[in-house]
């Protein structure tokens, strides 16, 4: 039997959020046909005993390793049953009349994919959590002037756009939209697997809406802040995948040039500890696939 609404979390060592989270969605599903699924990637800070002696409602999918977000995603869509899917970061709070808004907006619209609220931080400051087309060029543009002028104006603002992505840290969708889509990509360990998704449910035909009069609390890099160097080279990696797949030559290759002019700056100027310039060198082959890395 199909429910209206399965709530998919990803959770990798975030216990300090975790709680917030899951108690905010105990309210905000309230009156809804919802299952919340905690897909967790082999924690080891306690995550999955908070669970199960706290919120036993949550239906708790344990992997033996991290196996990064895109693919615990997956594992979670094919465990729901819902008409619709909400893939949620557990470092948030979503309040009481959240979901249903969105819900509503996509059940009234037939022609949307997926939709997503404004995250902001305690602080009620926005946070940019969509965007236009990605490439290269449109990346400045987007990096250093119109990131500045949103997080701004979205204090001010409330009307609905039509937008090429929506963060996945919330992102509601429609599930026929999802599976027309292919899923998410899990070549993706981590980042732009969500805009990867969004750009692909596009392509099919479906319209993505953001709803900046709708807000949730998203503090925003829980599980990687620790491991900062290693998440930066993740990020890179998924980056030229995502411009490989979606963009033009021209694109890929300026972001070549940016990429190992970074990577040659963090090598000369900024990388002091050990091992970090011979992670620096792995991952540079990594990311660059076969090609010759001097």
């Amino acid at each position: 039997m199909n429910l209206e609404l399965s709530v998919i979390l990803v959770n990798f060592n975030d216990r300090a959020h975790l709680g917030d989270c899951l108690s905010s969605l105990g309210n905000g599903t309230r009156g809804l046909a919802a299952e919340v699924i905690l897909v967790d990637n082999h924690s080891q800070d306690g995550s999955q005993e908070l669970v199960r002696a706290s919120f036993p409602w949550v239906r708790l999918i344990q992997n033996a390793e991290n196996i990064g977000y895109a693919k615990a995603n997956n594992v979670g869509i094919k465990a729901s049953r819902g008409n619709f899917i909400l893939f949620l970061n557990t470092d948030t709070v979503v309040p009481p009349e959240v979901l249903p808004s969105l819900l509503g907006e996509l059940k009234a619209k037939p022609e949307l994919g997926a939709v997503g609220p404004a995250l902001v931080h305690e602080n009620n400051k926005c946070q940019v959590s969509f965007g236009r087309r990605v490439s290269f060029f449109a990346e400045i543009l987007q990096k250093f002037i119109l990131n500045p002028y949103y997080k701004k104006a979205l204090n001010h603002s409330s009307k609905p756009r039509e937008v090429w992505w929506v963060s996945g840290a919330c992102l509601l969708a429609r599930r026929t939209a999802v599976e027309d889509a292919g899923f998410f990509d899990e070549t993706f360990f981590i980042y732009f697997e969500d805009i990867d998704l969004c750009v692909r449910m596009r392509k099919k035909g479906w319209k993505l809406v953001f709803f900046p009069g709708l807000r949730i609390i998203h503090a925003g890099g829980a599980t990687t802040s620790a491991r900062k160097f290693q998440t930066r080279l993740e990020y890179r990696r998924s980056q030229l995948y995502f411009y490989r797949k979606h963009s033009s030559r021209l694109s890929v290759f300026f972001l070549k040039l940016y990429l190992r002019f970074n990577f040659f700056l963090h090598y000369v100027f900024k990388l002091r500890k050990p091992g970090d310039r011979a992670l620096l060198r792995s991952q540079m082959s990594r990311i660059f696939g076969a090609e010759k890395i001097s």
